[in-house]
């Protein structure tokens, strides 16, 4: 037993961590970085107490606490260090920092709480290490009640009133910490030892190709399909076309031009019309929940949008530079005589020059599409439409959402020339050829009905606001009066509209009630010109909340339902318009669900959750009433779900906090695992954290909640171990099909995805990849 305590603390103190690194042990091979470093900072061969946090590795954010370190390690080596530290004395603090003596690292961290060097922790003390420590990891509200937290600490190592506390006290509470986890981590090295087990299977190159290429036809057959039939129809086409002007007499004067021009322009009507498709919101929204979701990959649909324009683009170039560096130079050139016999009555006997051709109506038309779809193009690009371009005044207002949104609805206009172009055609002139009208009327028709049905129903979507919050990380949340007959599923999304800021703008937002909920809510995140506008107006509106938190801070900003009118009217006039599908409505299609969203990304799964939760408590009343366990009423419903929520900023645990409790209280059997992660935070194991960590497992212990979410689920520091997720989840449910569903940030789209097809391809378990897009 004495020999499993020693371990366990060693492992605590090991993770007792000073310097940037990931893993303890790995810190002797940096000296030669750090050596670099004060070679860079160091100013008359010393380095300065503020340049020492720079010098080990550790961040601006962390100043005050390496200074704070700085200062203890010279306490303990007797040096006066107030102009600063030698190269050799810098190597001797790194030396006490990277120590593999276990206590020596405590005893540093000791000695950085005890400041005047009596051996004793006073709780004025604790109270300033701890509020370093919640500086160095932006935790505010954390830092407010910094007070009493170290009355916690001291209530735990100093029962007998002392007024202080020593080492071996603290080193008995992170030896209890390391614990009560020890169990934990055992199962998870006996799982992983069991797992590692299991024989490889050998594969030759040639197998090894063809498993990771059946995998990628099963992952993306619905793609494929698609993709290929569109591919197929764009090159039939082509063909068509093609060969049908080979043969005809224009061919004598311009070749093989003419046919790559006439194939081209076929393509582009296609596109044209199928472009519109993706667009039409509504329409897939009703094909979701139809025999077509299970072949046709609607939530790619934005993605296939792009691939048509781009299609477009490339098709365009074509046909252009055929007809200007190729046909028009040969008509231009051509005998006059050879002229007026194969196309004198396409010219009515007259052969144009360059400029007749560029100025007649298709030339001037063709033009004007150009222009209009070029610079729709470059609106619609990455850096325009996030506004990472920042042109310079007056044309700033060229980059941003707006400037996409409103540039976009040009391409009415390309429409409309589209037609009048592919009507004047030089070498056709029966109208029934002229087919242009033929491909795009359906597309056109049916983009324009769902418009005009959102436009005569806006008057019937608006809602009325019932509760408007303001949380802390800018994040406002509407809970509005739900319209009759507004039916959705969780994971679904709504437009949003405010006539008071834009009369046109319409935002997407995830809805997060439930569909059995008798309310709509939505969380908006202010990151733009137009989120900001309607947060600001709301927080006019809004009165301070009276009630406290348990810590005694005021939590938030909110209005109260109200029955009045005229106090009802100062809320902004609100439209919505929806519901839309999402990725994420189909959840229900798998038995283990793995969600995961990063900051206000969480919104999708919000209303998912709320949506197990009712769902887990009906069971619960009808096992109740037929004598049965839930387990038996779930039947081939879900078994498990697994959240995992990166956040960096406290405050955002404010607006979720209500469904984690709820989670916390209602789910008895444990179907719902909730992994919330603060980013902010050092890793669980480094010195900057390790108070704060102390404190979260003495608060847990004695109230059951936690200190950083104030909710009854534990926050974990930093980022999430992604490999490891995957992996434990894997071995969890071996031969299994897992739903993975993610909204954030692109950057770590793609190392899920990778996850995804890695575990899918090593282990008995499948993970279905699908990602938020609006």
């Amino acid at each position: 037993m004495t020999g499993k305590m020693t371990s366990g603390a060693s492992k605590g103190l090991m993770g007792l961590r000073f310097l940037e690194t990931t893993h303890s042990g790995k810190e002797k091979d940096s000296w030669s970085s750090i050596e670099k470093m004060f070679n860079q900072h160091a100013s008359d061969g010393r380095l300065s107490r503020d340049n020492f946090g720079v010098c080990i590795g550790m961040v601006k954010e962390s100043k005050d606490f390496s200074g704070e370190l700085f200062d203890a390690l010279a306490r303990r080596r007797n040096i006066s260090a107030k102009d600063g530290i030698t190269r050799d004395q810098l190597r001797m603090f790194w030396e006490d920092m990277t120590n593999d003596d276990l206590e020596a690292r405590l005893q540093i961290f000791f000695d950085m709480c005890d400041k005047n060097g009596d051996g004793k922790l006073s709780e004025e003390e604790v109270k300033e290490i701890i509020v370093l420590s919640a500086s160095v990891n932006k935790l505010a509200n954390f830092k407010q009640q910094a007070g009493s937290y170290a009355s916690l600490i001291m209530e735990k190592l100093d029962p007998d009133h002392h007024g202080y506390i020593k080492m071996w006290q603290l080193e008995t509470l992170l030896k209890g910490m390391v614990k009560s986890e020890e169990n934990n981590i055992l199962s998870k090295e006996t799982k992983t030892l069991t797992r590692s087990m299991i024989p490889i299977r050998y594969q030759t190159p040639i197998n090894k190709f063809t498993s990771r290429t059946k995998e990628l036809i099963i992952e993306n057959w619905k793609r494929i399909w698609v993709i290929t039939l569109w591919l197929a129809i764009n090159l039939g086409l082509f063909l068509w076309k093609y060969f049908q002007y080979r043969n005809r007499v224009a061919y004598q004067i311009m070749g093989e031009c003419l046919c790559f021009a006439k194939g081209a322009a076929e393509t582009l009507k296609f596109n044209m019309a199928l472009i519109l498709i993706p667009v039409c919101r509504r329409v897939l929204t009703k094909l979701r929940s139809t025999f077509l979701s299970q072949s046709v990959p609607f939530d790619d649909n934005i993605n296939f949008h792009k691939l048509i324009a781009s299609a477009i683009a490339i098709m365009t170039l074509g046909h252009v530079l055929m007809h200007l560096t190729c046909d028009f130079p040969r008509v231009v050139s051509c005998p006059k005589e050879k002229f007026m016999n194969i196309l004198g009555s396409d010219f009515n006997f007259k052969q144009p020059t360059y400029l007749d051709l560029v100025k007649s109506i298709p030339g001037v038309t063709g033009i004007l599409m150009i222009l209009i779809m070029a610079f729709s193009f470059i609106q619609a690009t990455h850096y325009f439409r996030r506004n990472v371009v920042k042109l310079p005044w007056p044309i700033n207002h060229l980059a941003g959402f707006n400037s996409f949104w409103y540039v976009h609805h040009l391409l009415v206009v390309v429409y409309a020339l589209l037609v009048v172009h592919g009507y004047f055609l030089f070498l056709t002139h029966d109208w029934h050829n002229k087919t242009t009208w033929m491909y795009i009327a359906t597309p056109i028709l049916l983009y324009a009905t769902e418009r005009t049905y959102s436009i005569i129903n806006e008057s019937n979507h608006r809602v009325t606001i019932l509760k408007a919050t303001i949380y802390k990380g800018n994040v406002l949340a509407l809970r509005m009066s739900k319209p009759q007959g507004f039916e959705y599923k969780s994971g679904m999304y709504l437009f949003v509209k405010c006539p008071d800021i834009s009369r046109f703008e319409w935002h997407p937002f995830s809805i997060t009630s439930a569909p059995g909920d008798d309310y709509l809510s939505v969380h908006i995140r202010s990151l733009g010109d137009w989120t900001r506008a309607l947060r600001d107006r709301f927080k006019k509106v809004c009165k301070p909340e009276k009630t406290q938190s348990k810590s005694g801070e005021l939590v938030h900003t909110e209005t109260k339902a109200v029955s009045d009118e005229q106090l009802q009217a100062r809320y902004p006039k609100i439209l919505i318009k929806g519901p839309y599908g999402a990725p994420s409505q189909n959840f229900d299609d798998y038995d283990t669900l793995l969600l995961i969203g990063l900051g206000i990304g969480a919104t999708p799964f919000i209303s998912i959750l709320k949506d197990l939760l009712n769902k887990i408590e009906l069971n619960d009343l009808e096992a109740g009433s037929r004598g049965s366990s839930p387990s038996e009423m779930n039947g081939k419903g879900l078994r498990r779900a697994y959240f995992y929520w990166a956040t960096g900023e406290q405050g955002s645990f404010e607006w979720f906090k209500g469904v984690m409790d709820d989670i916390a209280e209602h789910d008895q059997h444990h179907i719902i695992e909730m992994h919330n992660h603060l980013t902010s935070v050092h890793g669980e194991g480094d010195a900057r954290s390790a108070l704060i960590s102390m404190v979260q497992q003495l608060q847990l212990a004695k109230n059951g909640v936690d200190v950083l979410s104030e909710c009854r689920i534990k926050t974990h520091f930093g980022r999430p171990n992604w490999r490891k997720v995957f992996s434990d989840i894997a071995s969890r449910h071996e031969s299994s099909r897992i739903g993975v569903f993610y909204c954030g940030s692109a950057a770590l789209t793609k190392k899920l995805k990778e996850l995804c097809h890695e575990y899918t391809l090593n282990t008995s378990t499948r993970f279905d990849f699908h990602k938020e897009n609006f």
